[in-house]
């Protein structure tokens, strides 16, 4: 998707900037492989407090003990979230057994429109595994700035609802204490992303 950030918001442009910065040295020097190998990041992560789909309060500490595979994204995306999600649960079931260690997570960067009645059917539309999450828009800026998430609202017209949600698109592997262990890239297909997962879930 495309990257146009709101000069009226310079937060979000601000860890926009970071966001392609991390994505970089992740992808373009090599440091995935380090983190592949039993590297951390510390700077990538951190705790949060959202809502489920039910309404039900949500924190990271209730995935403690389970791997988590994070994803930003929209239930409005045409393309690029839809996709990915196809992705993670082709991905699951490559995984088998080992899948039950793991906890897929959706994050929605748009709450306006994503509230937990649109976000439950949405999830359960790709598998019964995966739970999306919501909140205000100081908790959803709040967990993108603890991932470094770039996102940013596209006018398409003059409606309330003529939006696009530009965003950065990558899958976030955290260890069962929580800690970052690396990124996986959203572009895989179901059967490369169950290999790699299965590599680094120990």
């Amino acid at each position: 998707m495309s990257a146009s950030p709101d000069p009226s918001r310079p937060p979000a442009f601000i860890y926009g900037i970071i966001g392609l910065v991390v994505a970089v040295l992740i992808f373009g020097t090599g440091a995935f492989i380090w983190l592949s190998q039993g590297g951390t990041a510390s700077f990538v992560g951190g705790p949060f407090t959202l809502v489920d789909g039910t309404g039900k309060t949500v924190t990271d500490r209730d995935f403690r003990g389970k791997y988590m595979l994070v994803y930003f994204g929209y239930t409005f995306c045409p393309d690029v979230c839809p996709t990915t999600l196809n992705e993670v649960t082709e991905a699951l079931d490559h995984l088998g057994a080992k899948a039950d260690r793991l906890q897929p997570i959706f994050i929605t960067v748009d709450p306006k429109r994503d509230t937990p009645a649109v976000v439950k059917p949405y999830v359960a539309a790709f598998t019964p595994r995966l739970i999306g999450l919501t909140g205000s828009d100081e908790q959803i800026a709040k967990v993108a700035q603890e991932y470094r998430v770039y996102y940013a609202e596209h006018r398409t017209g003059p409606g309330p609802n003529d939006y696009t949600m530009d965003h950065s698109s990558v899958l976030y592997l955290m260890g069962p204490d929580g800690k970052f262990i690396a990124p996986i890239r959203a572009d895989e297909d179901g059967a490369q992303m169950a290999a790699d997962l299965g590599r680094l879930m120990s």
